[in-house]
């Protein structure tokens, strides 16, 4: 049966669709992944103006384009974060008018997110939960001629009628362990305006992400931010709280056979929600088969304030991590309750001093997410995230988003309850207006200024929503200077995995890449065994107790996917 996978969103990363494609391919043989890449949007360009944007769109004549190369399918199936919903249901429609007889399928996480939204496309069904065994059950039923709008997980459209299906049971990590490693550089096609789809070559990895692979190890976070998707992964099922993943032999087998794909590969970037979370025995085992398999440098993103600790940082950096990026969202405990997040400054500045201690001799210098330009911030609320930030061990850099609301969520509630008109702040989270106080931001990462220069230019610092000159000249300089000032630690370390092109291939293929792992670059000494503790679970953790809730902050409902890389 011929089954096309489509994936859309910028870039060609895909880390969710990538194992969703490789169990259907186990499955049913005649199955090839699709992609449509709205904009390459790692550009130096993009980095200095803060132009780059996610939900990119197409023009009418190319999303025609993409429906032509869809065409001829028995089976396709759509996979989409929100930010590219409107453009699904653009190619889903001319789809159908160019075919009617095609039966399509809409996953991923906006399905999951507003279901009530996904089902409304011209799709025979949505996928609302984990998708592989869903997809299973849909689909030997579907290919041998039986009704299959049993299949859990699943809403089917029926006679004019809307089906809902219960939720399945959640992937054991018994059940993780044996699924295939994500699909990578094999029954692959890539968009091109103009030409239609083609096969992905190397250019187009090395185009969009140097010699860095993305993977994710575990699944499942114990927090419930209103402004994340999680909440309603949770919402679905309470079991999502609880960290699963395979064991540390499978994802060092995983990179080992992306590896021999891509020699070029020589970083890891681990997308986990919750990377920390995981028992210290279990990162010791995934540390020692690393190092001794492997030995390449891997980034982790997941990491939550709560679950930072010194013996685990100290083992993963033994084994080759050199980079964490860390949410702490806001400086202001009131914004931080708002949010539902339970991680307060006190707890962010004590896990910022652990991190401190490796940059810059091991690490380089960590990246914290911060999120401005929410409508209900004071002007007290925005100063008391930039003094937090002032007071954080150096070095580090950020990343900075506005706040944008996902539809479905806590937040969008919550900020309806208070009346913000949403529309006002439905631009993407990655431009950034040069405001005062998002200015200084930028200026942190690059120097921290003296307190008697830092007190007046705090007070310049405004609420998003108050009146108030912009900056963009000043924005864009002092962008361009942080750009630098975050690229030249990489440059010293001869990291390229957040600059990709044919400069790091080009290194690498001489040999200076894997010889500067080895020779320049410090190596941290085996860290001792750290004083006995409590053993957990070997491959599945219920974090009990969960972090303290937030004051005045309502139990949570039950969830599902978090939506955007924002932790």
């Amino acid at each position: 049966m011929d089954v096309r996978m489509v994936s859309l969103e910028d870039g060609i990363t895909s880390c969710g669709f990538r194992k969703m494609a490789a169990y259907v391919a186990r499955i049913n043989a005649d199955t090839e992944a699709f992609y449509v890449t709205t904009a390459r949007y790692k550009t130096i360009r993009n980095g200095i103006t803060g132009g780059r944007g996610a939900g990119g769109d197409l023009s009418d004549e190319e999303v025609d384009e993409v429906a032509h190369g869809l065409v001829g399918a028995d089976l396709l199936g759509f996979s989409s974060m929100t930010g590219y919903a409107e453009l699904t249901r653009r190619v889903v429609r001319r789809v159908r008018e160019l075919d009617p007889s095609v039966y399509m399928i809409w996953g991923g996480i906006h399905p999951i997110i507003h279901p009530e939204d996904a089902i409304t496309a011209e799709v025979d069904a949505i996928c609302t939960g984990e998708g592989e065994f869903a997809f299973r059950e849909f689909f030997e039923a579907f290919q041998d001629g039986r009704d299959p709008t049993g299949a859990g997980n699943f809403w089917f459209k029926q006679d004019g009628e809307v089906k809902r299906n219960p939720f399945l049971p959640l992937m054991s990590a018994e059940e993780m362990e044996e699924l295939p490693f994500p699909l990578y550089r094999e029954k692959e096609k890539i968009y091109r305006p103009g030409q239609g789809f083609e096969p992905i070559k190397l250019g187009d990895y090395v185009a969009n992400d140097g010699l860095s692979y993305t993977a994710i190890w575990s699944i499942g976070c114990p927090f419930h931010c209103t402004y994340c998707g999680n909440t309603k992964f949770i919402a679905n099922d309470l079991k999502y709280k609880r960290i699963r993943h395979p064991s540390a032999r499978y994802m060092v087998e995983q990179i080992k056979d992306v590896r021999r794909r891509s020699p070029q590969i020589s970083h890891v970037n681990f997308q986990d929600d919750s990377f920390m979370a995981i028992p210290y025995p279990q990162l010791e085992e995934f540390a020692e088969l690393w190092k001794a398999e492997l030995d390449i440098p891997f980034a982790v993103y997941g990491v939550i304030p709560n679950y930072v600790k010194q013996d685990k940082f100290e083992i993963l950096s033994w084994a080759g991590m050199n980079r964490v990026r860390m949410g702490i969202q806001s400086g202001s405990r009131e914004i931080l309750e708002f949010y539902k997040r339970p991680s307060p400054p006190e707890k962010i500045l004590a896990a910022g001093e652990v991190i401190a201690s490796f940059a810059p001799k091991y690490h380089l210098p960590p990246v914290y997410d911060i999120i401005m330009d929410n409508p209900i911030e004071t002007r007290e609320n925005v100063r008391e995230t930039l003094q937090l930030l002032y007071d954080m061990p150096r070095p580090f850099t950020l990343l900075i988003y506005s706040l944008k609301v996902i539809p479905n969520t806590d937040l969008e509630r919550a900020m309806k309850e208070r009346g913000v008109e949403l529309e006002k702040i439905d631009s993407s989270y990655l431009v950034i207006p040069p405001r005062a106080a998002n200015l200084l931001l930028y200026l942190l990462c690059i120097v921290k200024p003296p307190r008697w220069l830092w007190r007046p230019l705090l007070a310049r610092a405004r609420a998003s929503g108050e009146p108030q000159q912009v900056y963009p000249r000043l924005g864009m300089f002092l962008r361009l200077l942080y750009l630098v000032r975050r690229v030249i630690p990489h440059a010293k370390k001869l990291d390229f995995s957040i600059t990709p092109g044919w400069v790091g291939y080009a290194f690498w293929r001489v040999g200076l890449v894997g010889l500067w792992n080895r020779r320049i670059n410090a190596r941290l000494p085996r860290p001792k065994p750290p004083a006995p503790r409590r053993s957990a679970g070997r491959q599945i953790l219920s974090l009990v107790p969960d972090p303290p809730p937030v004051a005045g902050a309502p139990e949570p409902e039950r969830p599902a996917v978090a939506d955007e890389p924002v932790r």
